[in-house]
This record gives structure tokens, sequence and C-alpha cells, in this order.
């Protein structure tokens, strides 16, 4: 036991710095793709969550502009009774029968969020998956490495907790996006800047020892 001990201590530790430069391009060309990547998510995230959430236009103007019918009224507005071609005597004779609401797993809100649930959580994990391939080899400590590895599974979890808080709690969750998100943006930012500074700006150190 003792000679393996020794064995592995003697072996040079693999690193980035000391990776061939075929391997260095795969990994550079990962960190790049999932950069553009991370910047599309982030658009998507300020167009479709965070305007809606802060900017909500006024239906006032609408309903007073130039395509409304009669004044305060917009054209989609519905029908009286007395424009429909009906006249009153007959408007309620067709009552329809109130519908019982779907059952709460049919329901198209439960539908949806258990769809992007399932998307998300797939994609996320694969990026992060090719993203700890990348951080296990950073020349940083053993344990360091561990946080950065398990960080941005805990935001994803994070963020798929706050979309379904914020359908069925409510809507004040949608505060909890901002660590969940932050926290696998961050560890990003932070494993490509050190990657690629390790690759191709820190002097490799073929002397460089210890454990992987």
């Amino acid at each position: 036991m003792d000679s393996i001990a020794s064995g592995r201590q003697a072996l040079p530790r693999l690193t980035l710095a000391t990776l061939p430069t075929p391997a260095k391009i795969l990994a550079t060309c990962i960190l790049v793709t999932l950069g553009i990547g991370m910047l599309g998510a982030l658009g998507q995230i300020i167009i479709h969550d965070i305007i809606p959430t802060f900017y909500s236009p006024s239906s006032t103007s609408a309903a007073t502009g130039p395509d409304s019918g009669h004044e305060g009224m917009p054209m989609d507005a519905p029908a009286s009774p007395s424009s429909s071609g009906r006249g009153d005597l007959f408007a309620d004779l067709a009552v329809a029968e109130p519908e019982a609401p779907p059952p709460f797993y049919e329901g198209e809100q439960f539908v949806w969020t258990l769809k992007w649930t399932h998307i998300h959580l797939f994609g996320m994990s694969m990026i992060f998956i090719c993203l700890g391939a990348v951080t296990i080899f950073l020349d940083v400590g053993w344990q360091w490495r561990c946080w950065l590895v398990a960080l941005p599974f805990g935001g994803v979890l994070i963020d798929i907790m706050a979309m379904w808080l914020k359908a069925f709690i409510s809507p004040a969750f949608f505060w909890l996006h901002i660590p969940g998100g932050g926290l696998f943006a961050i560890v990003f930012v932070y494993v490509s800047l050190k990657a690629l500074h390790d690759m191709w700006i820190k002097p490799r150190n073929p002397k460089a020892q210890g454990h992987f």
C-alpha cells in the first residue's frame, strides 16, 4: 500500500496546462460554445421574464388608439347582444352549461411547467457535465474543484424550484431565479476564465506534483 501511495505521489498531476494542444483546443471550443449559449439564454431571460415582470404596456392607450372602434372600446371587445344579429328576446335562451375544471395534472399550467422542467433539467445538466469535465483539470485544490462541479447543479435545482413555486404558490418566488441562475452563471464565468488562463496564458510546469 505504501508503494502504491508513493507511486501516485510521484506521478505529475494532469492539469489543463499539461494537456496536449488538441485537447486544449477542444476544451476551448467547448467553453466558447457554452458561453455563446449562455449569452443567448441571458437574452431570453431578459426579454421573456424580466421585462414582462417590471413593464406591462398600458391597455388604456391601446383602447383609445386609432384602431379602436367606439371611443374607449377596442376593436376586439365582445359584441353586445343587440349588435350580434339576435335580438334581446332570444339572447338568453341558449345558456351553455359550465364545464367542470380539468384535474390538476391535466391543467395547462401544470403540463407546461412539467415539460419545461424536464427540458431545462436535461439541457442544463448536459452543459454542466461538459463544464465539470473541464473543471476537474483546473489548477486549484481538489476541494475547490469539488464545489465548482457540484454548485451549478444546485443552481439549476433552485431555478426549477422557483418555477414551480412561482406558478402554484406565489409570483413572489420569481426572485429565486436570481440566486439559482446567478449561482451557475458565476461558476461558469470563473471556470471559463480560469481554464483559458491555465491553457493559454499560464506557463506550463512539467514538474508539478500531487494527486489528481
